[in-house]
């Protein structure tokens, strides 16, 4: 450690660090623009110079590391003549805009003008003007003249997101921070730049001109579309949520969200909404009240139940419900006297489940994936299944992990891959075994099974048996593979021959959630797949959509004398006979469980909309009416207590009840079929339904690719 003296106080830092960690540590703020603590130091904005004692001039905090004995004044009129000279120059081409600028009242450059800035300019001369660049439906560049040139997003793009999109061309007066050639930004993390951004220059194209900052109220949130479970502030106005944003954890998310979480709120206000009830007769659709569809659905599936027994009724639920919505769904349905309950839209090897109370989970906290030496993935693109996931991943190679994969595609994550394992899905499972003959090879263990052993699985072996902390990981299409359970076995051979941890990086918000919530068939129940092909007289649908969240799609239901969706949006019109409204998650509260075990809870951020009504509620009033017992909760955290006692939202559950292990043989035989995997911007209802989404590259390429991809990893 080393000390200083900062501003007359004592601070001790680690060796290597810099003034402006020491202020940090001291409380003390210092002005700065380009400097951020998550990406590498520019000192290229300058507003941070301090005086430390014995330097002939003022010095850069945030690029000045820290010597024993050193004196550093913050205060002094040296530092601060400093700072307001640098202020002077920063605003000389400023355009006097903020009346405007979306970004007024929440700009740093505004903030700290007030601060160091002058009264009037002394320069008289015309302001540069920068034309304005259209580089994606996500972000605006239509202000680019007040760029101050902190680089802030270069350098993300660079050392986060993995790909350098922007960059800075020409210099002097003349400089301008550009795409290539007029390409555009399609990171599925491009959005953190518009936070990142310390002045107006990146702005929202979706929020653009929507609202004021201080309109707007502020509410926490937790995402609900992949298995991260990334912290969100959901900003609202007038009972619309106009604006979503990062709300900094370091344990989950740090202070990044996926572009889909950012944007996908269009989608809540959307004219898909579905308002009220509505019941089909005679083929068309008629708008019935509450007490009028509730009673139809009730009647009729006591009528299904005594006509063709419990065993005729089943539910197909979204792992993108809460925890309190799919357990209530699973017991609504038992209750009726069937196990025919499964979450499991698109997987197709239904024998790979954990011990009954327990759930396949991501195997180490996701915070320690930014410290992993060793990574092998299996059958995920990593990059837009799982962005944030990918960048902590990222974060570790650039600090010597390498990173492996077995995968149908060579893959492109932004990121060097040391070792790829190149084979169609089909033959996943033997391309996996002949990695482990190559570990056997290596330290004498008996495989579980004999294979060939190719060159690109020895050298696949051989990293993984280097290194300290190491994990494998298991992605979507390995999850939903017709072999899940076999890949899983020899992942775990694999990852106890080499000392690493094996996982799920797992699909949707609440896949583990929906395991502890028991959302699974009992005894005797038909699988997902099994109630998709038909059979069935009754089906509930939650937030579920067949023809876009599984293989087989909605054809199967079309024979079944009734189908209840359960639904924000205007969905399933082809399958379904009654349609019910109920709220997505931010007019409900709830709680998802992410990849890594940890429970966390939100509260409804705005009214539900029109007649909507939380799942829960509807849910739980439907089981009264059928006269169910056990459906009294007054709330959804009673529901919760009930389901997960003793855990707190932040905590991680129980560990007995995160469980990868597996007592499957490994069978070689090629899979039938390719595994059913969702493209990053079709993995669930409200990104389906986010225009700006839609309109990106990325969503251009899943179009391309079909709703539900086949072996697109």
């Amino acid at each position: 450690m080393i000390e200083i003296q900062l501003d007359g106080k004592k601070v001790e830092v680690p060796a290597g660090s810099m003034v402006m960690h020491a202020a940090e540590k001291a409380g003390t703020y210092i002005p700065h623009f380009c400097y951020h603590k998550k990406l590498s130091i520019a000192a290229n904005c300058r507003m941070c110079l301090v005086e430390v004692e014995k330097a002939p001039k003022p010095m850069p905090a945030c690029a000045t590391p820290v010597t024993m004995g050193m004196v550093v004044r913050t205060q002094s009129d040296k530092a601060i003549k400093a700072q307001q000279s640098v202020m002077e120059f920063l605003l000389i081409n400023h355009p006097l805009d903020c009346p405007i600028c979306d970004q007024g009242g929440e700009c740093q450059l505004q903030d700290l003008a007030v601060g160091y800035g002058a009264a009037r300019s002394r320069y008289e001369e015309e302001k540069r003007v920068v034309f304005h660049k259209d580089i994606g439906p996500l972000i605006s560049m239509e202000e680019m003249s007040r760029c101050i040139h902190c680089t802030r997003c270069v350098r993300f793009g660079q050392e986060i997101a993995g790909a350098m999109e922007l960059g800075m061309s020409h210099r002097g007066e003349h400089a301008e921070i550009e795409t290539f050639v007029g390409q555009t930004v399609d990171s599925e993390l491009s959005g953190n730049m518009i936070d990142l951004c310390p002045v107006g220059a990146l702005t929202s194209k979706p929020f653009r001109y929507q609202a004021r900052t201080w309109e707007l109220s502020r509410r926490k949130s937790i995402s609900p579309h992949d298995s991260t479970g990334a912290n969100l502030i959901v900003q609202v106005k007038n009972q619309q949520v106009m604006r979503v944003v990062p709300l900094e954890n370091e344990a989950v998310n740090e202070c990044w969200i996926a572009d889909r979480d950012r944007f996908s709120y269009e989608a809540l206000n959307s004219a898909d909404r579905l308002q009220a009830p509505m019941i089909k007769q005679g083929g068309v659709w008629k708008t019935v009240g509450w007490q009028t569809a509730l009673e139809y659905v009730a009647n009729g599936l006591k009528q299904v139940k005594s006509a063709h027994g419990a065993a005729a009724i089943g539910a197909l639920l979204s792992p993108h419900s809460t925890l309190e919505e799919l357990a209530l769904a699973a017991a609504l349905v038992r209750g009726l006297g069937s196990e025919n309950v499964d979450s499991r839209l698109r997987h197709a090897d239904f024998s790979n489940v954990a011990a009954a109370g327990s759930a396949r989970w991501l195997g180490l906290p996701v915070a320690a994936l930014s410290r992993l030496d060793r990574v092998l993935v299996i059958g995920s693109n990593l990059r837009k299944d799982h962005p944030l996931f990918a960048q902590r991943i990222r974060q570790a190679v650039r600090q010597g992990c390498q990173v492996s994969a077995l995968l149908e595609q060579a893959p492109d994550w932004a990121m060097p891959v040391r070792n790829t394992l190149l084979s169609d899905s089909a033959t996943w499972v033997g391309a996996l075994a002949g990695v482990a003959v190559a570990v056997g090879q290596q330290t004498g263990a008996k495989p579980p099974v004999d294979a060939v052993v190719s060159d690109a699985a020895r050298a696949l072996a051989l990293s993984l048996l280097g290194g300290e902390r190491k994990a494998v990981l298991l992605g979507n299409a390995a999850a939903h593979h017709e072999k899940a359970a076999s890949l899983l076995a020899l992942a775990n051979w694999i990852a106890q021959q080499t000392g690493a941890s094996v996982g799920y990086l797992s699909e949707a918000a609440n896949t583990v959630g929906a395991q502890l919530a028991h959302a699974l068939p009992g005894p005797g129940g038909l699988n997902a797949q099994q109630m998709l092909a038909g059979g069935l007289k009754a089906v509930l649908l939650l937030h579920a959509e067949p023809d876009s969240d599984s293989a087989l799609g909605g054809a199967g239901l079309q024979s079944a004398d009734m189908v209840v969706t359960l639904s924000p949006f205007k969905t399933n019109l082809d399958i379904s006979d009654v349609l019910l409204p109920v709220a997505p998650f931010t007019e409900t509260s709830g709680s998802f469980v992410n990849a890594e075990g940890r429970l966390q809870s939100f509260h409804a951020v705005v009214r539900p909309l029109a007649d909507t009504r939380p799942a829960w509620k509807l849910l739980r009033v439907l089981a009264n009416l059928l006269g169910l017992p056990g459906f009294d909760a007054d709330s959804s955290q009673a529901v919760l207590a009930a389901l997960l006692p003793g855990v707190t939202s932040g905590e991680r559950v129980d560990a007995a009840r995160l469980c990868n292990a597996s007592t499957a043989v490994p069978d070689l035989r090629p899979a039938r079929q390719a595994p059913c995997v969702a493209s990053i911007y079709q993995l669930d209802a409200l990104v389906r339904r986010a225009a700006a989404l839609q309109r990106s590259a990325d969503a251009q390429v899943g179009r391309t690719n079909g709703a539900a991809s086949r072996g697109a990893v």
